[in-house]
């Protein structure tokens, strides 16, 4: 495809590995690595199938994951007492370091927000609203992918036109702010070509990162909901 997505807001090779040892409740210290090599190189099939700008970091890591994998293939040899080197050991690092990271940014991101809404006067009628919690692109990704299993549609070559995905994100901003709300997998039912799909769903990042939208789930991995920002 020509048309290609700049995303804003930039997840990298270690936030996809999170998210997919997250997702399946997978021990840190022990990474299944051959069932996570093939779930990464999947996600990176499908997002360069969308066209979706991703940097080198990600072959990268394929790479790696790739040779780790093949180490762990091979018979471990006993040398004396000489302790054997785990071949994931230096990824599991790597993410450890980089959760403690992550983890850090988002308590300051919630102090930041907290300090935000002192500012300012919510307007609610004094119900508590349910808690929510931020996206991030690999969900959008998970759940677009659930869409295309669904219509069971291949990986194929085609032409997307930027001015289809102009009338999408017109049809979609018409959408949102007429709504209060809507779940992600309203936005393709129906009968939908796969060229179809893929122009609403490249529409939908297009929204998000001109914060027309925000998406919201109210717990991790769950239902994804799309709801138009503030002043929109």
């Amino acid at each position: 495809m020509e048309y290609q997505v700049k995303l804003e807001k930039f997840e990298g090779p270690l936030d996809l590995l999170l998210y997919l040892i997250k997702k399946q409740e997978i021990n840190i210290y022990d990474i299944p690595i051959a069932k996570i090599t093939e779930q990464y190189l999947e996600y990176l099939k499908l997002m360069q199938f969308l066209n979706l700008e991703l940097a080198g970091e990600f072959l990268l890591m394929a790479a790696s994951l790739m040779r780790i994998k093949a180490r762990m293939l091979l018979p471990r040899q006993e040398e004396g007492d000489e302790e054997v080197v785990d071949p994931r050991s230096q990824l599991v690092q790597q993410l450890l370091e980089y959760q403690k990271f992550k983890s850090a940014a988002s308590k300051l991101e919630a102090m930041e927000f907290q300090r935000r809404m002192l500012f300012s006067r919510p307007e609610t009628d004094g119900k508590q609203e349910v808690d929510e919690y931020s996206y991030n692109l690999f969900d959008l990704v998970t759940a677009f992918k659930a869409v295309l299993e669904r219509n069971r549609v291949k990986y194929l070559e085609v032409e997307v036109e930027e001015s289809s995905i102009e009338e999408k994100i017109e049809l979609l901003k018409e959408k949102i702010r007429s709504s209060k709300r809507i779940a992600f997998d309203d936005l393709f039912k129906g009968k939908q070509s796969l060229v179809d799909l893929i122009v609403t769903f490249l529409a939908l990042l297009e929204v998000l990162r001109l914060r027309i939208a925000t998406v919201r789930q109210t717990k991790p991995f769950g239902r994804i909901w799309i709801k138009a920002s503030e002043g929109n």
